[in-house]
């Protein structure tokens, strides 16, 4: 058994090449010989959102808190709200962030495969994020 008190990792701002807006990345586990999932807490402030990616064997986010967007590939953007959970098929190009005017905070959790949880690609624009 092993405990991870908190407070003993550190927090961290999302990547501008993964992010668009401030969000921050609170890591609650890695992947290791005996676990293949990661996971972690994720804050997005209002208009914060992923860029677009895919992860090899999909990926849950449980919604902990305020009011957040999703969107696959080709599909309608979708609201989420605390206790909702998401999953995204293994491959499926997707997105997802705070809403224009909402933080949102989530749990996301994947699985590694080949070394890779996920596969990162373009930016959302502000076009798409907005539904036009």
């Amino acid at each position: 058994m092993k405990i991870d008190k908190n407070g003993t990792q550190s927090s961290g701002k999302g990547p501008a090449d993964w992010f668009t807006g401030t969000v921050r990345i609170d890591p609650l586990f890695a992947t290791n010989e005996a676990r293949r999932g990661a996971a972690g807490a994720v804050t997005f402030e209002p208009g914060a959102r992923t860029a677009w990616h895919t992860h090899p064997l999909g990926q849950t986010l449980i919604v902990t808190a305020g009011f957040g967007l999703v969107q696959r590939e080709d599909g309608p953007i979708e609201e989420i709200r605390p206790g909702d959970v998401v999953w995204f098929e293994p491959g499926e190009k997707h997105w997802h962030g705070a809403s224009p005017t909402t933080a949102m905070t989530h749990i996301a959790i994947q699985e590694n495969l080949n070394g890779k949880v996920v596969d990162w690609m373009e930016h959302v624009t502000d076009e798409q994020y907005s539904g036009q």
